[in-house]
């Protein structure tokens, strides 16, 4: 599956840009940047942790279809900006509701997060707050595209 989305800077990107590793795909509406907080905290940590940060591409998508007029639009493309460079991952933007369109048919006011794999195929899909269980699949799908086990997190 493919899309063509914007850059913060207004370029058109198309996801096919992150071929060749597995892709972890946040879609989030301004209103649900935090739904999923504990699920990008214990990717980051594992990550770390298990040095995998590099085996995989992770993309942030901001649904601004919302904010797809002026002045609106340069104030939302500056705030995404800035988070881009608080995190140190592209965001791309959503100006037109493409993810919200077939193929892809996502929810447009929640948290979405996918797995991709190497050739852009998608291989897991979950929409709304991730519970213990979800995010429990979630490492398990993604260490299976990783070719490796992700082990769960001890609680002390």
């Amino acid at each position: 599956m493919d899309a063509t989305l914007r850059g913060s800077n207004g370029k058109e990107v198309a996801l096919s840009r992150w071929r060749g590793k597995p892709v972890i795909l946040f879609y989030e509406d301004r209103h649900s940047t935090t739904l999923n907080s504990s699920l990008k905290e214990a990717l980051f940590s594992k990550g770390r942790e298990l040095g995998l940060l590099d085996a995989a591409f992770v993309v942030a998508v901001a649904n601004l279809e919302s904010f797809n007029f002026f002045p609106a639009r340069g104030i939302a493309l500056s705030h995404v900006r800035d988070e881009e460079k608080k995190w140190g991952i592209p965001i791309l933007v959503d100006l037109k509701g493409t993810l919200g369109a077939a193929p892809w048919n996502l929810p447009t006011k929640t948290s979405s997060v996918l797995l991709l794999d190497s050739q852009g195929a998608l291989v897991y899909r979950y929409s709304g707050r991730m519970q213990e269980e979800d995010q429990k699949a979630f490492f398990q799908t993604l260490g299976a595209l990783l070719g490796r086990e992700i082990p769960e997190e001890s609680h002390p």
